[in-house]
């Protein structure tokens, strides 16, 4: 009978602060209007000194373990905002958390006492188990950079689900992560890293998202499973479960151009400047502005005919090529410039109707990885 005793007097202690640093961050799973209730929940899962808290929006299922002084088993699900709102407001010192008479949980502070109602932990959505599953290990903080490299050029069109996420594709030499919107695409290789099967698959964004926010700061080493429905990443005391996009990734590098003769070479954030500048006096719906360059001069301007609005600027640069105007969305040029942090990069161009390709210029000439910024041209109405 000892489990049903203590089941009814279930009590543990736990450090406030630590407890709010894994609920701010189980929180992003949740959805702010859920159809199930118990998805307004976190699960609370109490084996001993150790406690593993869960937060799910039936897609995406994030878990995070902490320790705590217990002796109890038990599992139950309480109102994330309630907890988190307290919690926000405490400084750090030990809470207690008791299961009372009256079906509620009881927290005791320094110099208070809150109640709050609780659900039966056995209705919360278990965490789906991949079968016959490929694994492959990444530094944690290695995939943070690889996920925010990509994820800012996938798509946002639900008639397109396939494009809405980043597509994961391994294999013994690399791993590569590559996104797009139809627009612009990215492409991030690393070979510092390999899998020991082929193997291919969609993440969709929001999980991604919270993994972005975390693992650039995590020191630890990550496991990827992933089946045909479902992956899981696993690293120190978390892990975040996630069901794929089904379908099937377009053909990304049908679209990338293999000949670029023209090739200019620019500081990043003297280019960025001058793209923002022009960008103000472009046409508000195409964003467009337009790059000519001859010899080692580049030339950015922009122009709105609807308001007179027009701007130009002339930037020195290294050029070999053909003398070239094209036209961009100021808008996609902007984003691949800003999530780029190497000094110089690169820009090669075929013709004025093809992609240009955006790479970073690596002083450090790491070999083993490598980004690849495409971004489609808009026609010139001359």
């Amino acid at each position: 009978h000892l489990n049903i005793f203590e089941k009814k007097h279930m009590k543990f202690i736990v450090s406030s602060s630590s407890l709010y640093k894994e609920l701010q961050i189980l929180g992003g799973v949740i959805n702010s209007s859920n159809t199930i209730p118990i998805l307004d929940n976190f699960l609370f899962d109490i084996d001993k000194n150790k406690l593993t808290i869960s937060s799910s929006d039936l897609e995406s299922t994030m878990s995070s373990e902490i320790d705590i002084e217990s002796t109890s088993k038990d599992k139950i699900a309480v109102s994330a905002k309630l907890l988190t709102d307290i919690l926000k407001t405490f400084s750090e010192q030990p809470l207690t958390f008791i299961k009372t008479e009256n079906n509620t949980i009881e927290i005791s502070a320094s110099n208070g006492k809150y109640s709050l109602a609780y659900l039966d932990g056995e209705e919360f959505p278990k965490q789906v188990e991949i079968l016959d599953a490929h694994e492959t290990t990444i530094d944690s903080a290695y995939l943070g950079n690889a996920i925010n490299s990509t994820i800012f050029a996938s798509g946002t069109d639900d008639l397109r689900p396939v494009m809405s996420g980043v597509f994961f594709q391994f294999n013994s030499d690399s791993l590569k992560f590559v996104a797009t919107d139809a627009h612009k695409l990215v492409k991030f290789e690393t070979s510092e890293f390999t899998a020991k099967n082929v193997s291919e698959f969609i993440m969709p964004k929001k999980p991604l998202q919270i993994l972005k926010g975390i693992l650039q700061t995590e020191e630890s080493n990550l496991t990827i499973q992933h089946n045909e429905s479902n992956a899981k990443f696993s690293f120190g005391k978390s892990s975040i479960t996630c069901r794929l996009i089904d379908g099937k990734f377009p053909n990304y590098e049908a679209v990338i151009p293999k000949e670029n003769p023209n090739v200019l070479t620019i500081d990043r954030q003297l280019f960025l400047n001058s793209v923002r500048r022009v960008s103000i006096f472009s046409n508000k719906t195409t964003n467009q502005i337009r790059l000519k360059i001859s010899g080692s001069l580049l030339n950015i301007s922009a122009e709105d005919f609807d308001f007179s609005n027009k701007a130009d600027e002339n930037l020195e640069c290294q050029y070999s090529g053909d003398d070239i105007q094209i036209g961009f969305n100021s808008k996609f040029l902007i984003e691949m410039l800003n999530n780029l942090d190497s000094e110089t990069i690169t820009l090669s161009m075929s013709h004025p109707n093809r992609a240009g390709i955006i790479r970073p210029v690596n002083e450090n000439e790491n070999d083993k990885e490598s980004i690849t910024m495409l971004v489609m041209p808009v026609m010139l109405n001359d």
